[in-house]
């Protein structure tokens, strides 16, 4: 049901955007006003969040360990798995985000039914998946940048020309764009398949698996099937970072779906589970040290201890303990 809500929702909001520009002619909305007000919601959203979660206080240490912390010099540790000084939580934070190291490691418990014994398997197909799809997103975020420079930098045209090596077609079919959609098609799958992932999804968890597909197919059916006018989407592009806004002109409707769809996800993203990306840089289960037994980490709202010493206390109830009989330090 999670599912049927979340494509249906989808698909209403690429019909708007389709419409109100095919048959409403609001290009200038669609066009320029909502990628602007996207665009700020996400930047206000973003700052928002990172600072809400800069000021929480951490006070002791609680990274995730799944090595040998260091402690006698005979005894080997495993600097990145269970770091102590700053460089090891520095290498396993950046190794979490680049290479998503604690999903490689995930596994998951299965029943078997003939031998009536739980075991536990390697997800490495998500692992996969996860990987293509982040990596896949970030070279194709790599490739737009062309339209908000001039002149195109050689970096640029070097991502560009690795990215499209198979020479598919005219134009190029990227291998990013095959890898990104196959990504998301699989993480779909696994949600409406199998049936304990299925149980617990939500329609948060589907939502922006089918807004980002919807926001890649509208890009290759741009690309491959209703061509546009780069030079008018370039302008249009070059508007929006001057303050200057143009109306792009010779460009059909899928191009408003498009960045309808995208301005959709900016506004959504920091309000949602799409937010780890940013946020796991301040996990402070990822990017901490475990320095407890070495470093006295001292909670800072801690009320002010008053003491309250023996011969105190023994004043405070003398009387009842002379009358229970019990032996008195001070007569």
């Amino acid at each position: 049901m999670g599912a049927l809500v979340s494509l249906v929702a989808v698909a209403v909001l690429a019909l708007i955007a389709y419409l109100a520009v095919g048959v409403g002619d609001l290009r200038f909305l669609f066009g320029v006003v909502i990628p602007g007000v996207a665009f700020a919601v996400f930047l206000v959203g973003i700052v928002y969040r990172l600072v809400k979660w800069g000021r929480a206080p951490v006070p002791f240490r609680i990274p995730t360990t799944t090595g040998q912390q260091r402690s006698l010099a005979w005894i080997r540790n495993q600097p990145v798995e269970n770091p102590s000084g700053g460089l090891g939580a520095v290498v396993r934070t950046a190794s979490e985000i680049l290479f998503f190291r604690s999903l490689f490691r995930n596994t998951r418990a299965e029943l078997n039914p003939e031998r009536e014994k739980v075991s536990y398997v390697n997800t490495k197909y998500l692992w996969v998946a996860a990987m293509a799809l982040h990596w896949a997103m970030l070279v194709v975020l790599l490739r737009h940048f062309r339209f908000f420079v001039e002149p195109v930098p050689r970096w640029f045209e070097a991502v560009q020309l690795a990215d499209g090596f198979f020479q598919v077609g005219v134009p190029v079919v990227y291998a990013t764009t095959v890898a990104f959609l196959a990504a998301l098609l699989y993480l779909l799958a696994r949600r409406l398949l199998d049936a304990k992932v299925r149980y617990i999804s939500l329609p948060a968890d589907y939502f922006p698996l089918f807004l980002l597909l919807g926001v890649g197919l509208s890009g290759v059916a741009m690309r491959h099937l209703e061509k546009v006018d780069i030079v008018q989407v370039k302008a249009a592009i070059a508007g929006w970072c001057s303050f200057e806004p143009v109306v792009p002109t010779g460009v059909g409707s899928m191009y408003f779906v498009h960045v309808f769809l995208v301005s959709v996800l900016l506004v959504y993203f920091p309000f949602s589970k799409l937010l780890h990306m940013p946020g796991v840089f301040l996990s402070p289960t990822r990017n901490l040290a475990n320095s407890n037994r070495r470093v006295r980490h001292v909670n800072p709202w801690n009320p002010p201890i008053v003491g309250h010493t023996y011969a105190e206390w023994e004043d405070e109830f003398r009387d009842k303990l002379m009358a229970a009989g019990y032996p008195l330090d001070k007569e």
